[in-house]
């Protein structure tokens, strides 16, 4: 068996590009280029290539890895319904409002350019996984922006640039858990220490994140996220984006007799998810012999040992626990209907979970097709060992713009990189930082990323202006990423 199909490899992640930003139609465009993908792979034969897409989407939840994060997606679902039936979101705007109201007296300050800037704090401060921020800060922010008319665009790009570069900057999570692993699996004894070391390096979510803040503080805004801007500003209600959407967000958790209540209903559970994130890490992770020397050093070990997926899940269960019992403790929701909620919130996200469905299937398909491994075969005859972190940098920016997951293309790329590096003894922290931040930016210019979809839901914004508004707020620190690499690769 061949390790790629050639340039035919390419061509069902792009076909699913193009299809999903010219059709808006972001279901169809997956399937469609899945079952190109399998048809490719059935040798053009069309009878076997619709079941082999078929069981391709049963063979996602083989991956017990997969299936957790399918069910941890529906149980956040659960979470948002639960905090907002009980009041914790109003209560929370409530408080924020008036936080807002008092700066503005006090400072002079303009209440839209406050809001901005609060939801892209959150952003950063929910670090524990990036779709859970999404959805966290969307659900929250999304009446507040549509209060001060701001777009719906404008929300979807603070909270897309403001969860994953949190994720893999301060990777006391899944996403650190992870790559950690990969590293590990690659003969790379100190993991912890190499991806702290690397962080410094990792310029594409330290610029992102800058950027951000510095269009929120200063509101300049260009290209078509200031038509958007003017539009909302004009009147243009959000229910007009949402028709495009492959499901209504605003049915999340939606009730018209939600009371106003106490911010703790929901702050106590978010901060519940954020705490327990490292102690899953290191649950999971632990091993049985320990010595008494090197406690600290054997505490990194084991959250580097931890399953990321087994992390979330339970960290979101003890989560929605907390939740239950507090709102039953404080008598704003009952148990009958704090169940019926976890069920209902479910529900709300089955739309969801069926887009993770697709993205892991086509992410399977593009490793079965050996899409990432045909793009670095190509890409590595050019390097030299001074390019070696700027063109890691190139190849992960494309690979996960093609293949619409960060993951994905750190599993493929850790895997090319660290040998590579070690071969041609390029700078180590850089290049990992490369594959990182590569991956992460074409991640955010994807639109066929989950964490882009997700992001588009949660504010309430049609997906393909949320991609073409975002886009140039990536590609400007981007290229300046990019830049870096080239000059201290050759520096360093």
């Amino acid at each position: 068996m061949t390790e790629h199909y050639g340039y035919l490899s390419i061509i069902p992640p792009v076909l699913a590009i193009i299809l999903a930003i010219r059709t808006k139609q972001v279901f169809v465009s997956l399937t469609f280029g899945i079952f190109i993908g399998w048809l490719i792979i059935d040798q053009f034969m069309p009878h076997k290539a619709i079941f082999s897409t078929i069981n391709s989407f049963v063979a996602v939840f083989e991956d017990a890895g997969n299936t957790r994060t399918v069910i941890f997606t529906l149980l956040v679902g659960s979470l948002i319904t639960l905090v907002q039936v009980s009041g914790g979101v109003n209560g929370f705007i409530k408080r924020i409002t008036q936080l807002i109201q008092k700066m503005e007296q006090q400072k002079n300050v303009k209440g839209s350019r406050l809001v901005q800037l609060f939801a892209a704090i959150s952003g950063l401060l929910i670090f524990v996984e990036s779709n859970i921020s999404i959805l966290t800060v969307g659900t929250i922010f999304r009446p507040l922006f549509s209060k001060l008319k701001l777009s719906a665009e404008k929300l979807a790009y603070l909270i897309d640039s403001s969860s994953a570069p949190s994720c893999i900057l301060i990777p006391f999570n899944a996403w650190g858990a992870y790559v950690m692993t990969l590293l590990l699996q690659n003969g790379l004894e100190n993991p912890f220490e190499i991806l702290f070391s690397s962080i410094i390096f990792n310029f594409y979510p330290i610029l992102a994140l800058i950027f951000l803040f510095t269009i929120v503080l200063t509101g300049r805004e260009f290209g078509p996220m200031k038509k958007a801007q003017e539009k909302a500003q004009s009147g243009t209600t959000r229910e007009e984006s949402d028709k495009n959407l492959p499901v209504d967000s605003t049915s999340v958790g939606k009730d018209d007799q939600v009371p106003t209540g106490r911010t703790i209903n929901m702050l106590l559970p978010i901060a519940v998810l954020v705490f327990m994130m490292p102690l899953m890490l290191y649950y999971t992770g632990m091993k049985e012999q320990y010595d008494a020397t090197d406690t600290m050093g054997k505490f990194f070990e084991a959250i580097g040992n931890g399953s990321g997926s087994a992390s979330v899940l339970y960290s979101v269960i003890f989560a929605i626990l907390t939740a239950v019992v507090l709102y039953v403790i404080q008598g704003a929701v009952s148990f009958t209907k704090s169940v019926e909620h976890i069920l209902s919130g479910m529900s709300d996200m089955v739309s969801l979970a069926l887009l993770m469905v697709l993205a892991f299937a086509l992410g399977s398909l593009c490793k079965k097709l050996g899409t990432g491994f045909f793009v670095a075969e190509v890409t590595s005859e050019w390097l030299s060992p001074g390019l070696v972190p700027f063109i890691l940098f190139l190849t992960s920016c494309f690979i996960a713009f093609s293949t619409g997951t960060s993951w994905g293309t750190f599993a493929i790329m850790i895997a090319i990189a660290v040998p590579l590096t070690q071969q041609m003894d390029a700078h180590l922290y850089m290049s990992v930082a490369a594959v990182l931040g590569g991956g992460v930016f074409g991640d955010h210019c994807s639109p066929i990323s989950d964490t882009t979809i997700i992001s588009s839901i949660a504010s309430g914004s049609d997906h393909v202006e949320h991609v073409r508004t975002q886009l140039p707020y990536a590609i400007i620190p981007g290229a300046i990423a990019a830049l870096f690499y080239l000059i201290l690769g050759t520096v360093l």
